[in-house]
């Protein structure tokens, strides 16, 4: 489990070429960057930060978006070499830069590289331009494989995004999909099912009914033919949407999803903090220009309860494969917790409780189970 003393840094870049029909993150296009100005602002606040939580032991960085590959390589080193002095670094210390696989990001993964970053989290999302052009994306498929090299040579850790439960797709579709990625053999990957949310281009086609979803039955074939292909392929799910080859798993998610503290600095970035033994849920301005304004960055700071920290244990400890802790199992109805056991969807180790193969697609209804009366 995270220690008290260690903390996790996310950085929020805002800014995209274009906006994907599905994205419901807070990412803004079109927009003029002063790339001195958010330089000095997102260094300001890790200063400010740092000040609040002196001691800690820096575990992880990660730049996030939004479209964190459109930043000036400078405002990256100069946000890593400035957490690495103010924090004490770990000595394996990961940092992690999201990226799109367009000819202009490419272009400076080396400068990456060379500013700190030693992990690239690379936005494939297909291989095939077909489903590319659906999804919105800028690149096709031969830049995304071009990027996939490239990243491949530069970088020590590389992991690939994916969207699969496409309007259409089939189980053999996605199975010859899903090879093809699989041999790329990176060590980590994310495969995300798409989903339609309110307020993006997709989630308002998906309401008028001109874009229908898979229905359940194809969404769990092909999330269980997910897991059954990357267990074959040596990159197993340690995560719902997150599978790796063992000891390759993503730090800095990794953490926060067994509660450890972690800062949040950028528009919209949300973070978990104990300040003087309260936890704090934060997060700062979703507004790019309100955020670079203002001198208080921070828009929410809501205290925690040991109970909503104990919630939000099992609602993130629950989604890994390696569940949560006998003391926060010990806080659950146990009654609700022996159905489940015997209903063949949990299972009760020396380490806790965590869900079976059989269990995780239905998260959402144990959840719903053990949090009504836990």
């Amino acid at each position: 489990m995270s220690t008290p003393d260690n903390l996790s840094l996310y950085v929020h870049w805002p800014f995209c070429l274009a906006k994907c029909p599905y994205c419901d993150f807070n990412s803004h296009v079109g927009e003029a960057v002063d790339h001195a100005a958010w330089r000095e602002a997102l260094v300001g606040e890790v200063e400010r930060w740092a000040a609040l939580t002196p001691g800690r032991n820096l575990t992880s960085v990660f730049f996030g978006g939004g479209t964190p590959s459109l930043m000036d390589p400078q405002t990256v080193a100069n946000i890593i070499a400035r957490a690495q002095s103010l924090w004490t670094p770990a000595p394996d210390l990961e940092v992690t830069l999201e990226a799109n696989p367009g000819a202009a990001e490419a272009s400076r993964f080396e400068a990456f590289k060379d500013a700190g970053v030693n992990r690239l989290s690379l936005g494939v999302q297909s291989l095939n331009d077909e489903a590319l052009r659906f999804l919105g994306r800028v690149h096709d498929g031969a830049q995304a494989r071009a990027a996939i090299v490239a990243t491949k040579r530069i970088f020590p850790r590389v992991n690939l995004d994916f969207i699969y439960a496409r309007p259409g797709q089939s189980a053999p579709a996605w199975r010859e999909e899903l090879r093809e990625a699989l041999a790329l053999g990176v060590e980590h990957y994310s495969f995300y099912q798409l989903s339609f949310e309110p307020g993006t281009v997709f989630g308002t086609r998906h309401r008028a009914g001109s874009l229908a979803a898979v229905d359940e039955d194809t969404a769990l074939a092909l999330f269980t033919l997910t897991q059954e292909e990357t267990e074959r392929a040596g990159r197993p799910a340690y995560e719902i949407s997150n599978h790796a080859a063992p000891g390759a798993e993503c730090r800095h998610n990794r953490d926060i999803w067994r509660g450890g503290d972690y800062v949040g600095i950028g528009p919209g970035a949300h973070g978990r903090v104990t300040l003087g033994h309260i936890s704090h849920a934060l997060m700062q301005h979703r507004s790019p220009a309100t955020w670079l304004a203002a001198a208080d960055k921070t828009a929410q700071d809501e205290e925690l309860t040991p109970e909503e920290r104990w919630e939000e244990r099992i609602l993130l400890g629950l989604r890994t494969r390696e569940g949560i802790g006998p003391s926060d199992a010990a806080g659950l109805e146990q009654s609700i917790v022996a159905e489940l056991v015997t209903e063949g969807f949990a299972k009760m180790h020396t380490n806790g409780l965590r869900l079976t193969p059989k269990g995780v697609p239905l998260l959402d209804a144990i959840l719903g189970r053990l949090l009504a009366t836990g």
